[in-house]
Order: structure tokens, then C-alpha cells, then sequence
């Protein structure tokens, strides 16, 4: 079997056999239930009186609101999975000397990188399946109702999540695990409040807090592929004012999308590299 199969099998295996993964799936069940409970409740109210147009578009901004706070939650509870499923993946080995024993078998050092990549990748994907797709399901089956896109913003949050678990394996294989995880939450954080910066710089015309926003993209360019996965799911209406607490009017242009992806493999190759040079 190719060596990077099997690396990326074991590192599934491995990260399902951990506690984080099964207190991840926990999680995420309570977010789903919680979610559908509450997205019941909220529109049963608000369908007890109907008959008029009025009532019928306000029932569509609920949906698509509701839905759209079901993917911001989503989105988050991706990146905090992909960084504590990442970041103990090399530094972690390195540590109880297991990666010793592996690269001592016929596999190369590039091939146990991406065989973690992509084990933790595949068990990304399963995790966003169930919140999004439990998500989508249960508004689904209650109202009818489905977001514009959502096939088109869905994948973009698992870029989200690939970008953030990418830059974790990285700095895995030169730092810590508690120095690793640091440092992604603290880049995830300068994105966060970049793009807020960036969103009421454009809306005030400011110049500097919108280039403080472009600059924040480029330290991490999550909040702005977050933006752009939102505003392919937001309704006409709301898209209409412009801003929504979940999106914003401004897209990024195809310039970030392509940064994004050299930014993703720039990483990636960053973490063969570093594991290839490291003294182990």
C-alpha cells in the first residue's frame, strides 16, 4: 500500500482514538440539537400568524438568518477542531518518540507529512459534514427551506478549516503543541478583528482600517474566505442593505482567493521542509 495511505490512515485512526475527537462529536450533536430546538421554537412563533406576504418574506430572512448563524458557529467549531486535531500531530510524535520508529521504514520524510495532512483532512471533512450538513438537514426538513449557494459556501468553509489545520501542522513540526496552538488561535484572532476593522472601514469610507483589514487577510486569510462563503449564502434581500452580522457586501476579489490557495500550499511545503530538516 503507498506509504501515505497508510500514514493517513493510522493519523485517522489515531486522532478518532483520542479524546478530543469523541469530545468534538459530542459537541457537535449538542450544537445540532440545540440549533434545531431553538430554529423550531423561533419559527413556529412567527408562522402562528400567517396569511400575509409580509409574514411569508419575514419567514424567509428568519431562515436564512438563522442558517447563516448555524454556518458562523460551524465554521468556528471547524477551525478549533482542525487546530487541536493538528497540533499535536507531529510536535506530539516527535515527543513520545513514535515518529522515530515510523521514519526509520522505508517511508520519506514528505510522504509521513502529507499522509498527516491528509488523515487529518478526511476527518475534517466528516466533522463539517455533520454540523453543516445536520444544520442544512434540520432546516430543511422542518421549513423546506435551502440557503442560495450553500453548495458553493459549505466547501469554502472546508477550505476554511484545511487553511487553519495546515498552518497547525507546520508549526507542528518545528514547535510545541502548546506553542503551536497558541500561535494559530492568535493568527485567527488577528483575522477576526481584522476583518471587523476592514468591514467599518469600508462602511466609513477610512482608508488605513481597510488596508488594517487587507494586511490581517494576509497574516490569515480565514475572515476573508469566511466572507466570501457568507455572502454567496446570504438571501437578495438581505444582500441588498449591503451588511448582515454574518456578511458583508464587499466579497473578496479573485486576487485573495488565489493568495489563498499559494497561502495554503506555502504551508504545506513549509511543513515537509521543517520536518525534513529537523534533528529528530
Amino acid at each position: 500500500m503507498n506509504p501515505i495511505l497508510v500514514i493517513a490512515r493510522l493519523t485517522f485512526k489515531e486522532a478518532v482514538r483520542r479524546r478530543i475527537a469523541t469530545a468534538s462529536l459530542v459537541l457537535g450533536i449538542l450544537f445540532l440539537i440545540v440549533f434545531n430546538l431553538g430554529f423550531h421554537f423561533m419559527t413556529a412563533e412567527i408562522a402562528a400568524h400567517p396569511g400575509t406576504s409580509q409574514v411569508e418574506l419575514m419567514l424567509e430572512q428568519v431562515y436564512n438568518f438563522l442558517h447563516l448563524a448555524a454556518m458562523y458557529a460551524s465554521n468556528f467549531m471547524v477551525i478549533v477542531f482542525g487546530t487541536l486535531i493538528t497540533a499535536d500531530s507531529i510536535s506530539g510524535e516527535i515527543t513520545s518518540g513514535v515518529v522515530q520508529v515510523t521514519v526509520t521504514k522505508p517511508i520519506a520524510r514528505w510522504q509521513y507529512v502529507i499522509g498527516k495532512w491528509l488523515g487529518n483532512a478526511g476527518l475534517l471533512a466528516l466533522y463539517l459534514a455533520l454540523l453543516c450538513g445536520g444544520s442544512v438537514l434540520g432546516i430543511w426538513l422542518q421549513t423546506g427551506y435551502i440557503a442560495p449557494h450553500v453548495t458553493e459556501g459549505i466547501p469554502l468553509l472546508y477550505l476554511n478549516g484545511l487553511i487553519v489545520m495546515t498552518v497547525a501542522l507546520a508549526l507542528s513540526s518545528t514547535m510545541s503543541t502548546l506553542a503551536t496552538g497558541g500561535t494559530v488561535f492568535g493568527l485567527f484572532g488577528v483575522a477576526f478583528i481584522g476583518g471587523w476593522i476592514e468591514r467599518i472601514g469600508t462602511l466609513l469610507k477610512n482608508d488605513t482600517a481597510i488596508n488594517i483589514g487587507i494586511l490581517s487577510s494576509l497574516l490569515m486569510p480565514s475572515e476573508a474566505i469566511w466572507n466570501l462563503a457568507s455572502s454567496r449564502m446570504t438571501n437578495q434581500l438581505a444582500s441588498s442593505f449591503g451588511a448582515t452580522p454574518f456578511s458583508f457586501s464587499q466579497t473578496p476579489s479573485p486576487v485573495m482567493i488565489a493568495f489563498t490557495g499559494l497561502y495554503l500550499l506555502g504551508f504545506l511545503y513549509a511543513a515537509v521542509w521543517n520536518f525534513k530538516k529537523r534533528d529528530l
